[in-house]
C-alpha cells in the first residue's frame, strides 16, 4: 500500500501542506490542512522532492520562478482533468474567465462546470487555478481565500486598481485542446 506524507511549508501568505507519494511525487499543494492521516516519517526520494519543493516555493514567492519542475500527479474526473490540463497552460501572469476556459473546452456553457472543477483542483500554485477570474474581471472565489488570490495576482504582476473594485484586468483565452 503506497504511503503518503505531508510536510507543511512556510510561505509568504501562510503554510501549505504538501502531500508526497512514495515515489516523491506531489498529490497535493493547498493552503487548508486536510483531515487525512499522513505519515510523520518520509523516505529519502520524498524529502528530496519536499526540499525542491521548498526552494521553488521560495523562488516563486520572491518572484524569480515563472514554471515550476517538481513532478505531479492529479487525480480526478476526466472532465476535472481537462480543466487541470487547460489552468496548468495559464501563463504565469496572464489571467483568464472561467467561461473562456469553458470555451477552449468546447461549450462556453460549462462556465459553472469548469468552476467546480477549478475549486477542486488538489494542487494550488503548480495548478494556477488562482489565474481564473468570473465575467467581466470579477474576483470569485478560491480554496484558500480571496485574500490570498489577490496576493498571487499581484505578485504575478496584476492590476492592483482593478482589485479596488472587485474587478482584475481583462482574461485572455488561452487554447487548451
Amino acid at each position: 500500500m503506497p504511503s503518503l506524507c505531508r510536510a507543511m511549508l512556510p510561505t509568504p501568505l501562510g503554510e501549505m501542506e504538501a502531500v508526497f507519494n512514495d515515489e516523491g511525487i506531489l498529490t497535493r499543494l493547498g493552503f487548508e490542512r486536510s483531515s487525512e492521516s499522513y505519515l510523520d516519517t518520509m523516505n529519502s526520494v520524498q524529502a528530496g522532492s519536499v526540499e525542491l519543493l521548498r526552494l521553488e516555493l521560495g523562488s516563486y514567492f520572491s518572484g524569480a520562478l515563472k514554471t515550476f519542475s517538481v513532478p505531479i500527479a492529479l487525480c480526478g474526473t476526466p472532465f476535472q482533468m481537462r480543466v487541470w490540463s487547460c489552468l496548468a497552460k495559464i501563463p504565469y501572469g496572464v489571467t483568464t474567465t472561467y467561461g473562456q476556459v469553458a470555451k477552449s473546452l468546447g461549450d462556453v456553457k460549462l462556465s459553472r462546470a469548469v468552476g467546480m472543477a477549478n475549486g477542486a483542483n488538489p494542487i494550488s500554485i503548480i495548478i494556477p487555478c488562482h489565474r481564473v477570474i468570473g465575467a467581466g474581471g470579477k474576483l470569485i472565489g478560491y480554496g484558500g481565500g480571496l485574500w490570498r488570490k489577490v496576493a498571487l495576482l499581484e505578485l504575478e504582476g496584476g492590476n492592483a486598481q482593478g482589485l479596488q473594485h472587485g474587478t482584475l484586468g481583462s482574461g485572455k483565452i488561452v487554447k487548451c485542446t
